[in-house]
């Protein structure tokens, strides 16, 4: 994940308080982007924060929130509707404004490709616009609860199933979509636009792409997402578009967008850790760490009462995790070998330092780690017997057992270029 994020909240269009989360690059953002979920979903649905990742890899800071009385934001859904949440997207335009600097580009995902559209001509300094799996009528939604509209029209609202959750769509909803005109808005955008679908996306049709790329004038760009599913579930899918949008946006931000830092695509077996910086607006304390291992980042910090600021694993924790996961693959990769019916591996650990003489060694203390396996499946008594001897057997408990040589040495005479 990117080095730093921030849990936010700012007050929405409708006075309710808004939940979001900035995604932050390493350094300083070359441009900030706004996020706009798809309808009933929320700003942590998975293809929103991997694009958000992939972003803030390039250099580019992303604000994703949830829509007023979705997710963590307050507010009562059922008094939303399109217009609302084109509201909302600009009082975030205005949070970022405010607070750290407006939106350039305005991302939106489903039906939140369509707000975007409506929002972008009321936010002058957005340049770019990118849409993702969007319909080009924001009508389309209408066809999620065809089943309840007589039902909706008659009685004035109705309870509908959307995604396995009870939602309340009241008829002001459906006026409100129905007289929405986006043609007009896509003919008179003035920003640059890339459309993003999948010719196979079962929810949205591709067609949709076509009447938005028809629609709106040039500069535009259309990107064919193949085989992707609508919520674009696949993490190659997701980072696909990020890497798109990033490298297209370059044209229109009047910034050079990043490649990646070479810590993010460092070469496996390598990993670093280096100090975050305290920043206790952030609420980052001195104690903080950032470790990059290849592609990922990781967080350790201490706890408040050990001075941290809590922002992550402590070092020990990390350290139980390591174990935790090499047992576990272990105990996974000996039993489909020998076909045994392992259905899931759960691994509890604690440590301590314990007096040594509880364990009849000479003086001092010594670590203790309790090891506690969970093996859930119809296995019988040998086959999980069997298991908890393998488990000794995992890589990173014979490293702990056997004995360590770490060699130490300064990264040169020039060695602030090493801490970058």
């Amino acid at each position: 994940m990117p080095a730093r994020f921030e849990k936010l909240t700012f007050p929405g269009s409708q006075g309710a308080s808004l939940a979001g989360r900035l995604e932050l690059p390493d350094g300083e953002p070359v441009a900030f982007a706004l996020f706009a979920h798809c309808f009933t979903c929320t700003k942590d649905i998975v293809a929103a924060g991997r694009i958000a990742e992939g972003l803030a890899r390039h250099g580019i800071a992303v604000l994703r929130f949830d829509f007023t009385g979705l997710g963590a934001s307050e507010g009562d859904f059922a008094h939303t509707n399109f217009s609302s949440n084109v509201e909302d997207l600009v009082v975030a335009a205005d949070f970022l404004r405010r607070d750290h600097m407006a939106p350039k580009i305005l991302i939106g995902h489903s039906l939140g490709g369509a707000a975007v559209l409506a929002a972008a001509g009321r936010i002058p300094e957005c340049a770019a616009v990118a849409t993702i799996a969007a319909p080009a009528d924001p009508a389309h939604v209408m066809q999620l609860f065809t089943e309840k509209r007589a039902e909706i029209e008659s009685a004035g609202e109705a309870e509908v199933l959307l995604a396995g959750r009870p939602f309340r769509i009241r008829k002001q909803f459906l006026d409100d979509v129905a007289k929405q005109n986006n043609a007009a808005k896509l003919a008179g955008l003035g920003k640059a636009l890339l459309v993003f679908h999948s010719p196979r996306d079962q929810i949205v049709g591709i067609e949709n792409a076509g009447v938005i790329f028809g629609a709106a004038r040039h500069p535009k760009s259309f990107v064919s997402l193949d085989d992707a599913d609508h919520l674009l579930t696949r993490r190659a899918d997701a980072g696909y578009v990020a890497d798109v949008l990033a490298a297209w946006a370059t044209r229109y931000l009047g910034v050079n967008v990043q490649r990646p830092s070479e810590s993010a695509t460092r070469e496996e077996g390598i990993l670093v850790v280096r100090e975050r910086g305290a920043d206790p607006a952030r609420g980052i304390g001195r104690l903080a760490q950032e470790i990059i291992v290849g592609r990922h980042r990781l967080s350790a910090d201490e706890p408040v009462a050990a001075g941290g600021s809590g922002t992550g694993p402590n070092p020990y924790d990390l350290l139980l995790a390591a174990l935790g996961a090499c047992t576990s693959m272990t105990l996974r990769l000996y039993a489909d070998h020998k076909q045994w019916p392992l259905e899931r591996v759960a691994v509890h650990l604690s440590h301590q330092k314990i007096h040594a003489a509880d364990c009849e060694t000479k003086e001092g203390k010594i670590d203790m780690i309790e090891r506690e396996i969970a093996l859930a499946g119809p296995l019988d008594a040998a086959q999980r017997q069997r298991l908890l001897e393998i488990a000794e057997k995992c890589p990173v408990h014979r490293t702990l057992h056997s004995e360590v040589k770490i060699t130490s040495r300064l990264a040169g005479a020039a060695g602030d270029a090493a801490v970058e």
